[in-house]
C-alpha cells in the first residue's frame, strides 16, 4: 500500500529567506521519503499551512524545487514527486540546518564501520577532555544507479553516540539523527569546504583516479552549551559537485 507524503516539520529562522528555508526543507523531506510513499504532494495551501508561511513563500520554494528538477507541477492536476529525480546536487550553505539536511538526504547509504576509537590528533581540539570518540563511517550511493558519490567520517561524542540508532543513521543524515531522533538541541553548525586529492581510501571508495580532485566537506555541530558533539568530514566526488554560496542583502 502506497502512504501519503508528510513533510518534516519546521522551525523558521527569521534571519533567513522564508521560501529557501521551505525549499530546502520539503527537499530533504522529499529525497529522505520512504519507499512506498506517494508521489503527490500536498497543494500549495496545506503546505503553506504546514510549514506557517503564505501560499506566495511556498510557491517561490516550488518553483526553487521545480527549477531542480525534484518536482513537476501541472495545473487541475496538482504538483508530484518526479521518481527519476537526479539525486546529486551542488553544495549549498546559506546557515540553514534544514539545507545541511536536505543536502545530506536522498541517497542509499552503507554504514561501513562504527566504533569507539581515540580521539584524531587534529580533532582533538573540538573534544578537550575526551579520550576517544565514536566514529561513523559512511558510503552514499546514487539510488537507481548505485554509483558512489561521496562517503562520510562523523567523530560523535561518546554520551551522544549512545542514543544513535543505526537503522536512523542508515535512512537518515547525521544532522537529522542527532536533531530528531536523538534530540540534541542544536546551535550552529560551522562549516567549511575546500578541493582537495584524493586519497588512496577516497579513491577506492568513490571509484575515482588516485589523485582526481574531490570536494572535501567539515561541519563542526555545536549543541546550545557551546560543546562540539559532532564533527563530519565528507568527501564529494569532484565531477558530481559543484560548490555554491548566496549572500543576502538585507
Amino acid at each position: 500500500m502506497t502512504s501519503s507524503f508528510a513533510p518534516d516539520s519546521l522551525l523558521l529562522n527569521r534571519k533567513l529567506p522564508l521560501w529557501y528555508q521551505v525549499s530546502q526543507s520539503l527537499r530533504a523531506s522529499i529525497l529522505g521519503r520512504s519507499p512506498d510513499a506517494s508521489l503527490r504532494l500536498p497543494t500549495e495551501e496545506q503546505l503553506a499551512a504546514h510549514y506557517g508561511v503564505s501560499v506566495l513563500t511556498m510557491r517561490q520554494a516550488l518553483k526553487e524545487l521545480e527549477e531542480e528538477g525534484l518536482i513537476s507541477r501541472h495545473r487541475r492536476r496538482g504538483t508530484f514527486i518526479e521518481p527519476a529525480a537526479r539525486r546529486a546536487s551542488p553544495v549549498r550553505l546559506l546557515g540553514s540546518i534544514d539545507a545541511i539536511v536536505a543536502q545530506q538526504s536522498g541517497e542509499r547509504t552503507t554504514i561501513l564501520d562504527h566504533g569507539p576509537e581515540p580521539v584524531p590528533g587534529d580533532l582533538a581540539e573540538y573534544f578537550p577532555g575526551c579520550a576517544e570518540v565514536v566514529a561513523y563511517r559512511r558510503l552514499r550511493c546514487e539510488e537507481e544507479s548505485g554509483e558512489p558519490t561521496n562517503w562520510a567520517y562523523n567523530a560523535v561524542r561518546p554520551e551522544v553516540a549512545a542514543a544513535i540508532d543505526l537503522a536512523d543513521l542508515g535512512r537518515w543524515p547525521m544532522t537529522k539523527v542527532l536533531r530528531d531522533a536523538v534530540g540534541v538541541d542544536i546551535a550552529r553548525i560551522t562549516d567549511t569546504v575546500e578541493a582537495r586529492l584524493a586519497d588512496p581510501v577516497t579513491a577506492e571508495l568513490l571509484q575515482v583516479p588516485l589523485l582526481s580532485p574531490i570536494l572535501h566537506y567539515t561541519g563542526v555541530t555545536y549543541d546550545q552549551d557551546g560543546r562540539v558533539v559532532d564533527v563530519a568530514r565528507i568527501h564529494y566526488r569532484g565531477d558530481r559537485f559543484s560548490f555554491s554560496v548566496t549572500v543576502e542583502a538585507r
